[in-house]
């Protein structure tokens, strides 16, 4: 579990206030910048997690490297329809998938029209895709769309992993950490083995979109931080107060040319539902620690009004038809807060 430690000379100077509790109760200050890199930004999630992170790197493949896609469909699947077309795009239907076609169609349109960044954009990006054969939430036949979507706008086939053959439910996969391998429960984060041997999700993930990496550390030393969400977004997003950040040691010390990572949590996987079990025990500061690595941890909680009621991203249309485009409330939030850490201190 990670433990706060004391803060670090640029954290000190830029009065960032340490979580303290799995809460996350204390005051919040604003999100400090880094300097670091712009264009080693990277994205994942699970879940409606996974859904806004296939939104996130196509809305800005420009300067967005890789994406890791953790049971999730194809982009702008609900299209206009909401809840509506949540079955579907959920592969709860048996034999009616999403349509990737469709969903090309609608990226085409959002980019002729500068809606998104250019699709070409992606022809440079890594992408790494995971679905369980367990998983009862999200069902392989759309997550199978999401590679086809991502292969329809260009990404060679090279450059996108699919691991869909580990009998894992609805979750993130750690070494060690959480449920059994085929539960579909919270806090949607499970232990599975892979030829005998943990499967660090994490690692696999990032070290697809970024190359070799140095190896993990077994303890992060780091430090997690609460930042205002309020600066970037109002409540009526559905976002919540408060957002996360991981800063390794090392970008503690000197923050120029750290990379940026943004990880997004599921439904009812937030710090208000699960405490720190998303932003500690995920595995992917284990990462950060050893590769200069700013985690970025943005939070949505359940709301009324936006109708959000199990505190889901942002992937049917609830805050409104340009979702998933780059003036996206939740999209638009979580860019800022990106270009914030690759600002100048």
């Amino acid at each position: 579990m990670l433990r706060p430690i004391p803060l670090r000379p640029l954290l000190a100077a830029l009065s960032v206030v340490l979580v303290t509790s799995s809460s996350g109760a204390q005051a919040s200050a604003a999100l400090p910048a880094f300097k670091a890199d712009p264009m080693q930004t990277s994205v994942s999630g699970l879940s409606s997690g996974a859904f806004m992170a296939v939104q996130y790197q196509v809305a800005f493949s420009k300067t967005v490297r890789g994406a890791g896609v953790v049971a999730g469909g194809p982009y702008y699947c609900a299209g206009t329809l909401g809840y509506a077309a949540a079955a579907i795009c959920m592969g709860m239907v048996p034999f009616m998938p999403p349509n990737p076609n469709l969903m090309l169609d609608a990226a085409q349109a959002f980019a002729a029209s500068g809606q998104i960044d250019p699709l070409d954009g992606l022809q440079n990006d890594r992408i790494y895709v995971f679905s369980g054969t367990k998983d009862t939430v999200v069902y392989q036949q759309a997550v199978d769309a999401t590679v086809d979507f991502f292969k329809l706008a260009g990404v060679p086939a090279a450059q996108i992993k699919y691991v869909n053959k580990v009998p894992s439910g609805h979750a993130l996969i750690t070494p060690k950490y959480g449920n059994t391998c085929p539960a579909n429960a919270a806090p949607y984060i499970s232990h599975c083995k892979v030829k005998g041997t943990g499967y660090d999700q994490a690692g696999d993930m990032l070290g697809h979109i970024y190359g070799k990496l140095n190896a993990p550390v077994a303890a992060p030393a780091g430090q997690i931080v609460a930042f205002n969400q309020r600066e970037f977004v109002d409540a009526g997003s559905g976002m919540a107060g408060d957002g996360y950040l991981y800063v390794p040691t090392s970008c503690a010390q000197d923050s120029s040319g750290c990379k940026v990572h943004v990880a997004l949590h599921g439904c009812e996987q937030s710090v208000a539902v699960v405490g720190n079990d998303f932003y500690s025990d995920t595995g992917y500061n284990n990462w950060a620690d050893s590769n200069r690595l700013l985690v970025l941890y943005p939070q949505v909680n359940a709301s009324t009004a936006p109708y959000n009621p199990k505190g889901c991203w942002d992937w049917v249309g609830y805050t409104g038809p340009a979702y998933a485009t780059t003036s996206g409330v939740q999209l638009a939030a979580i860019k800022a807060m990106v270009d914030r850490l690759t600002a100048k201190p």
